[in-house]
């Protein structure tokens, strides 16, 4: 006899509802900046999310940062230039 067995565990963290958004009016371009922390194919990996995005929604700019180094936080200048650009970010993780 086969058993299958569930690998999924219980979940420990009550689920908190995700409340942020993001309102886009027609016409105007909404900046989403696509933050690649330097592993490889993280750019490679924005630059695909961001074409999807485009098309998806053609009134979305894109605006594509690199961070380098996976092992260190983005710094001050980075984070700032991102928040001067953009309403949201997105950050993504290569390998």
């Amino acid at each position: 006899m086969i058993e299958y067995l569930d690998p999924d565990a219980s979940v420990g963290v009550e689920e908190t509802p995700y409340e942020l958004s993001l309102t886009m009016s027609e016409g105007e371009p909404v900046h989403i900046g696509l933050l690649a922390n330097g592993f490889p194919d993280s750019v490679e990996f924005l630059d695909e999310l961001g074409v999807a995005l485009q098309k998806l929604r053609p009134g979305i700019a894109v605006h594509a940062f690199n961070k380098g180094n996976a092992t260190v936080p983005a710094n001050e200048q980075l984070l700032g230039e991102i928040g001067g650009e953009c309403v949201g970010v997105i950050a993504a993780y290569g390998h």
